[in-house]
């Protein structure tokens, strides 16, 4: 939005979590497709993208179907005049919120929750209210850890048409106990506290598969927490990670916790469970891998201490205060950083 409505900005190339690597050139792209010039100077370590004479309506094909990139491309039409389209477009339930709530404020869009999307360019849009929903992968994370960890569970207020992929991953392929429940205002999700976690084998006795994808795909944020659900039930699965090359480095933290996990390349890991875990001095490496490790080491002999973990901040909001809700003897403390490896 800053790009259409200012006509120019500065950044640096972005940070993140350390999970492989993360191109922008989708966004980029995007840009130079509307018309915007683009300038890439790594020696000051500086992006600048200038559209001085306005952004013009394109059909955009975007090369490939990026969260952010379709986001920021979705933005910056809804104020360019015209008819702006956006092919492989990515559709999960955040970019369709985004979608709700610019058409809230004024914005013309077709095509909300496909890969296609239509987008009438306004000069200005107006204010509004919008009640951003649950979060899938808040909702996950949480399915994952009761799964793990003594006692019932119920996650409130979820969306049963967003669950689909992660309950077939959770419920039916690792045997996770969990259900939901319809009440007066919508649907709770219900983690049991008996659980018997079982890795459902392929037909023949074949060793099933978990992989990510693009919504409605499993998704990419949650192979951390099923990899580490998956340490606790019997049989052997493999955890196939598709589109970030460096996730599943994190493993080496779970092995030395006393997983048995053979990482066979930067994309595969295969999983032999149930394996007894025992507490570990470890780092976060990035968002969902530090809540995978914080699940873990809840479920694990001891104590353990996980440093870093402003990266976990990024995603869960007041975790420990949720976490000691549930009766988790947890607490965030300052130690020396050469004390966690």
């Amino acid at each position: 939005p800053l790009l259409a409505r200012l006509g120019g900005v500065s950044l640096p190339p972005p940070g993140g979590d350390v999970i492989g690597r993360r191109r922008i050139d989708t966004h980029l792209l995007a840009f130079e497709a509307m018309g915007a010039k683009v300038d890439v100077n790594l020696t000051r370590h500086r992006i600048e993208i200038t559209a001085p004479g306005g952004l013009h309506p394109q059909d955009i094909f975007l090369d490939e179907a990026s969260v952010t990139a379709t986001e920021n491309a979705l933005m910056a039409a809804t104020l360019t005049s015209g008819e702006t389209i956006l092919r492989n477009a990515a559709s999960e339930p955040h970019v369709q919120n985004l979608c709700r709530m610019l058409i809230g404020m004024g914005a013309e869009i077709e095509g909300v929750g496909t890969n296609t999307l239509r987008i009438v360019g306004r000069e200005r849009l107006h204010g509004g209210e919008f009640e951003i929903g649950p979060d899938l992968l808040e909702v996950g994370s949480f399915l994952g850890l009761s799964a793990v960890t003594p006692g019932e569970i119920r996650i409130k207020d979820v969306r049963p048409d967003e669950l689909r992929m992660v309950l077939h991953v959770f419920r039916d392929r690792l045997g996770v106990n969990c259900w939901l429940e319809e009440t007066d205002g919508g649907y709770d999700l219900v983690v049991g506290s008996e659980q018997r976690l079982r890795v459902e084998m392929d037909v023949g006795g074949a060793v099933p598969k978990i992989d990510d994808g693009p919504w409605p795909h499993f998704p990419p944020d949650l192979l951390s927490i099923a990899l580490v659900v998956a340490t606790q039930a019997e049989g052997t699965v493999l955890v196939h990670e598709k589109m970030f090359e460096s996730r599943l480095f994190f493993v080496d933290k779970l092995i030395n916790m006393g997983a048995r996990i053979v990482l066979c390349d930067p994309h595969r890991a295969v999983v032999v469970g149930p394996s007894r875990l025992y507490g570990q001095s470890m780092s976060s490496p990035d968002i969902r891998a530090g809540m995978a490790l914080v699940i873990a080491a809840l479920a694990a002999q001891g104590s353990s201490v996980i440093a870093n973990v402003r990266q976990i901040d990024r995603g869960y909001e007041n975790l420990e205060g949720k976490l000691q809700a549930l009766g988790a003897a947890i607490e965030r403390t300052t130690i020396p950083p050469r004390a966690i490896s």
